[in-house]
């Protein structure tokens, strides 16, 4: 059952009935919601919209049915955006799941090596994608790591958390409890695919809430249906992403 927490809700929804409709159909058992947000902020900006936790928050409260929400995010220590997401994601009653992050400095010092030599590109580009390279790309591409480090620059920061296992974990123990009926993923991994055949065996449906083309071919091929989020972003998403019209 829809809900809506807030009177600005309340009336997108009205503009958007059949979003809703979809929605109260994947939410009419009790469900769980994982939200891997360490996996969503980097894509935020080449897609060019930008999720609102407080409303996404409040949206997702207005379905009854949903019983659980668990927000993935790492932390680093010093870092004031990071600390004040952590505090906003606590004030506003998520399940938080949270860990340091990994730096990790990698050298991009190229001038020991041959400029067809793609040893420092291995540190960044998959073996496979490498493979196909001329040696022109290659020399091209050292040649951009020349021009940093005439301008000093020699090593960047690789920043990794991962929380596919935690997530993973949680779904698991999710399901040996035997309260949630409907398991939402807010991811479209290929690591989350034994998960979801594990859920399927047992008459449990997954749901995995992604844009379509980021959803990796084994959870395409999986039991888990795909719900383009893209469909709720005017719920979602902060004010100067959605439709202008919709909040007149």
């Amino acid at each position: 059952m829809f809900e809506p927490k807030t009177d600005k809700i309340q009336k997108i929804a009205t503009k958007f009935p059949q979003r809703i409709k979809e929605l109260e159909k994947i939410f009419d058992e009790h469900t769980a919601i994982y939200i891997d947000f360490a996996n969503i902020i980097p894509r935020q900006d080449k897609l060019k919209r930008r999720i609102d936790i407080k409303r996404l928050k409040q949206f997702l409260d207005s379905f009854t049915k949903i019983k659980k929400i668990t927000f993935y995010y790492w932390t680093l220590e010093g870092d004031q955006h990071s600390e004040e997401l952590i505090q906003t994601v606590k004030d506003l009653y998520y399940k938080l799941v949270t860990k340091p992050v990994k730096i990790m400095k990698k050298s991009i010092d190229v001038s020991s090596i041959e400029k067809s030599n793609p040893s420092i590109l291995n540190n960044f580009i998959r073996k496979s994608l490498l493979d196909e390279m001329s040696i022109a790309n290659i020399e091209y591409l050292n040649n951009i790591l020349e021009w940093l480090n005439n301008k000093w620059v020699y090593f960047i920061e690789d920043r990794k958390c991962n929380f596919d296992v935690e997530m993973w974990i949680d779904m698991l123990l999710d399901l040996r409890d035997g309260q949630i009926e409907k398991f939402v993923i807010r991811s479209g991994d290929s690591d989350f695919n034994t998960a979801v055949d594990q859920i399927s065996k047992v008459n449990k449906q997954v749901y995995i809430f992604s844009v379509p083309g980021r959803v990796s071919s084994e959870l395409n091929n999986s039991q888990a249906k795909i719900y383009d989020i893209k469909k709720i972003r005017n719920f979602i998403c902060w004010n100067r992403n959605i439709q202008p019209w919709i909040l007149e």
